[in-house]
């Protein structure tokens, strides 16, 4: 569903209950004017199939935008302002243009992700415009499966002038990005603003975070996604995402003083990780290690996607399990316990941890028809080994963020 995309009768039955409710909001602040009809744009989460924390090290990831999204209804105006309800919170918040930067951004809240998308595209040179809307997601806050990335998407459509020209997915997930480090303050690299934008249905994305370019990468017709929430929220705060990155940097650095052309653990293969493994210190040779047979582990993926090795996939799944739970650091014991459930259900092909870790979800694939195995499995045995309460579903992969055009 992307720009220009027909809705169907739930996507305008969505955009009914929020174009009401925007028209039920209170009067308008004195001054500006709505412009136009009620418009909606939506943007997609996305699960990662495998490459996780080799984004910001100019690597290789496989996402896919999934079917949890965030739609927001709106209507531009002629005031520099932005005001938005969240319809899950039934809270609104607003910013204004007029100042607007990292160093003037107040206390913490959902609004920075779309004042962060407003300061970056203007600082690209992008025409914004305010509007008064109201949002509503579909996304399980904090699971991991990139509600905010969705949120900077959305709000990037919304914020756009009409007939402006606007930039590559790849661009725009670039200025996104750039807004959630410089003003949110976290150091992400630009693989969920990437599959928000660039989603296609029924594809992983094979993203190069060096270029910012991608190639499609089908499903088999024969497995479904099935992500399991843990129930344990997300915990890796920005200062932990951020002690990794440097963790990796500081690897590059120390490599980089042996080894001419090395910028980004990109260009570290194993054999060169292995002869330098003595100058870093044991942390960072774990980080690095991690990274770069994470990068390894996504063309050897590709490969086994497009081949049907279904064993392969298991296989290079587990391993990256492995990987983030030993090496990185990131997993938790409900993750762990979600994969080990789910590789026991037969028709169960591959499941790990996705997103960033210390909680949120797992990804699965899994055969046809075995999806509501995994979950009465997950339903039966998760709570008893965690005290917590799983959530299970089956997603599809979808095309990326846009504007809904309805009636057309």
């Amino acid at each position: 569903m992307t720009a220009g995309h027909t809705g169907n009768p739930s996507t305008a039955g969505r955009a009914a209950a929020l174009s009401a409710r925007l028209e039920a909001r209170p009067g308008m602040p004195p001054g500006p004017k709505a412009s136009g009809p009620v418009r909606l744009v939506r943007a997609p989460g996305r699960v990662n199939l495998i490459g996780e924390h080799t984004d910001y090290n100019e690597g290789l990831v496989l996402p896919a935008a999934i079917d949890r999204e965030i739609w927001i209804a709106f209507q531009g105006w002629d005031r520099p302002e932005v005001e938005l309800t969240s319809a899950e919170f039934d809270d609104t918040r607003s910013f204004s243009f007029e100042g607007l930067s990292p160093e003037t951004r107040g206390a913490k809240s959902w609004i920075d992700y779309v004042a962060a998308t407003a300061w970056a595209m203007r600082e690209a040179g992008l025409p914004i415009r305010g509007f008064r809307g109201v949002m509503n997601s579909t996304i399980p806050i904090g699971s991991g499966l990139s509600s905010s990335a969705a949120l900077e998407m959305a709000s990037s459509w919304a914020l756009a002038v009409p007939g402006a020209p606007r930039p590559d997915p790849g661009a725009m997930a670039a200025i996104a990005q750039r807004g959630e480090n410089r003003y949110v303050g976290v150091n992400c690299g630009i693989m969920d603003q990437f599959a928000s934008a660039a989603g296609m249905a029924g594809n992983a994305l094979l993203i190069d975070c060096r270029i910012n370019q991608f190639t499609t990468a089908p499903m088999p017709t024969g497995l479904s996604l099935v992500v399991c929430e843990t129930g344990s929220s997300r915990k890796l705060e920005a200062s932990a995402y951020n002690t990794r990155r440097s963790e990796c940097e500081l690897g590059v650095k120390l490599i980089a003083e042996r080894e001419p052309g090395v910028r980004a653990l990109r260009d570290v293969d194993e054999a060169m990780l292995e002869r330098n493994r003595d100058r870093l210190p044991e942390v960072v040779a774990r980080r690095c290690e991690h990274v770069v047979r994470e990068d390894a582990r996504v063309m050897a993926s590709v490969a086994a996607l497009r081949d049907g090795d279904l064993d392969a996939l298991g296989r290079l799944f587990a391993a990256s399990h492995a990987s983030l739970r030993d090496l990185y650091e990131v997993s938790s014991p409900e993750l762990d316990a979600m994969v080990d459930i789910a590789v026991s259900v037969p028709g169960v092909i591959a499941s790990r941890m996705t997103g960033a870790g210390f909680g949120g979800c797992t990804v699965s694939l899994v055969e046809r028809r075995a999806e509501e195995a995994l979950r009465e499995a997950v339903l039966a045995q998760y709570q008893k080994r965690t005290g917590l309460e799983p959530r299970v579903y089956i997603v599809a992969a979808v095309d990326g963020a846009g504007e809904v055009i309805l009636g057309a």
